[in-house]
């Protein structure tokens, strides 16, 4: 695993697919505030829940100059679904192979009934304009989290 990553240091850039079957490159969203937010797994309570206030708040994202984007494992077309089902707003990109994860520090040992596995920790970074880490929220409690991130962004 990489190391974490701070407040004041460079976002790796990727260039990763989203739903509808483009690319997202992250240097290409220079210019903007980018909320790049790393969940499990798509359409798990949590993770839809974390993707709805996100979609709720996308206007206000957008007034403040952010994008949204939102990392998971899962592959582009699932993403399609998971928008389609949930009437979702935001940008969903797969990291099928993980390295982006790893470039974050979000693929991560977890332990769930006594069992240690690899999965994606819930994490959200807020990147300035520049391509720079802002803010870093680490083991997200989805309530009140966009709430949260979008007060950061229009600080």
């Amino acid at each position: 695993m990489t190391d974490q990553i701070t407040p004041g240091a460079q976002a790796p850039d990727f260039t990763l697919p989203r739903d509808g079957g483009s690319d997202v490159t992250l240097s290409d969203m220079h210019g903007k505030q980018v909320v790049l937010y790393f969940y499990p797994k798509d359409d798990t309570p949590g993770c839809t829940k974390e993707g709805i206030a996100f979609s709720e708040a996308i206007d206000d994202f957008s007034a403040a100059g952010a994008v949204v984007i939102g990392v998971s494992k899962d592959t582009a077309a699932k993403h399609d679904k998971f928008i389609a089902k949930h009437n979702l707003k935001i940008i969903l990109v797969s990291d099928a192979e993980g390295t982006t994860c790893e470039d974050y520090g979000t693929w991560v040992e977890k332990n769930m009934y006594g069992k240690t596995y690899m999965g994606i920790e819930r994490a959200t970074f807020l990147i300035d304009a520049e391509g720079i880490v802002k803010q870093v929220w680490r083991k997200v409690k989805v309530p009140g989290h966009s709430e949260e991130v979008l007060a950061a962004v229009k600080a």
